[in-house]
């Protein structure tokens, strides 16, 4: 008898359905916004932040080894200072110990890192394309500072907005262009996660359509009043104060080096004015200076 019931079931093409209600986690509402309020939320995250004094974890991996440089580290402390519009220097320092693995700066034309552990000082202009064979060489302060300030979007820049949407996530995204006509290409894409209208994401192209960064953002936290700088109470500066939030988690993706950098936060000052000799950084006596254009090391008394 059971078997003449599931002939009949087949033959006229019924089954059973089921249903799983989704996990509430798995739910996120999406928020609305147009192309307009993007930019301007974007732009005004972009010009809040002048200058950044932050204590940082840093992960770094890489497609080839970090071969006696900082390979044996899963992670690495460190401090790092930003000011508009291209300074940046950053100390990474061996776990317990805090001896320092890498001193890095940046001026927006040229790059210095000292590594104490190989007596080295690398010197090179920053728009240098050509990655080494030694990824802590590709590792440079000026990437990092793309991640911290952002390039606003001008009121002439052209700019397209698309919606994407993947499992469980929903997101805005726009496509800042440069050139005009037939030579537009991608600048930036801008992601927008749609549950907070949030940057989540950071892409930054160079020419052909060229991935160059792709950076992650997760984690935004207020900036407390009392690690930033502050006008009259009441005052629009102040206002302005009160709405800062900054994310404490940053990942850095470098294609063409081939590294990654993971970065959390775990103190944080911003627009607190940064004297300029924090950013300097010369080469110590008996180091080997080595320009990393020319690929020449030069013995120094």
């Amino acid at each position: 008898m059971a078997e003449l019931v599931l002939l009949s079931l087949a033959m006229t093409g019924c089954a059973v359905s089921q249903k799983h209600a989704a996990s509430q986690n798995a739910i996120r509402s999406a928020l609305d916004a147009d192309q307009t309020q993007l930019v301007d939320a974007y732009n005004r995250q972009a010009e809040s932040v002048r200058t950044l004094n932050a204590s940082v974890q840093m992960s770094p991996t890489a497609g080839s080894a970090y071969s006696g440089v900082i390979h044996e580290y899963h992670q690495v402390s460190g401090f790092l200072l930003g000011a508009r519009p291209a300074m940046i220097r950053v100390i990474g320092q061996a776990p317990v110990v805090g001896t320092n693995i890498f001193d890095m700066v940046s001026d927006g034309e040229t790059f210095r890192v000292f590594i104490p552990s190989k007596n080295e000082f690398l010197v090179g202009p920053t728009h240098l394309e050509r990655a080494t064979k030694n990824p802590i060489e590709n590792l440079r302060p000026q990437h990092l500072l793309d991640a911290f300030f952002w390039i606003p979007i001008g009121t002439d820049d052209p700019v397209v907005l698309e919606q994407v949407d993947v499992p469980q996530s929903r997101y805005y995204v726009l496509s800042a262009l440069r050139g005009s006509g037939p030579q537009l290409e991608i600048a930036r894409k801008i992601w927008f996660d749609r549950s907070d209208l949030r940057v989540s994401r950071l892409q930054i192209y160079g020419p052909g359509g060229r991935l160059d960064s792709d950076i992650s953002y997760a984690d935004w936290q207020s900036v407390p009043a009392s690690t930033q700088e502050t006008g009259t109470p009441g005052t629009p500066a102040e206002k302005a104060v009160a709405r800062l939030t900054f994310p404490r988690t940053i990942r850095v993706a470098r294609p063409q080096q081939d590294y990654q950098l993971s970065l959390t936060i775990t103190k944080l000052t911003v627009n607190i004015e940064i004297p300029a000799d924090r950013f300097k950084l010369m080469q110590p006596p008996g180091t080997e200076l080595v320009n990393v254009e020319a690929g020449q090391q030069e013995p120094q008394p």
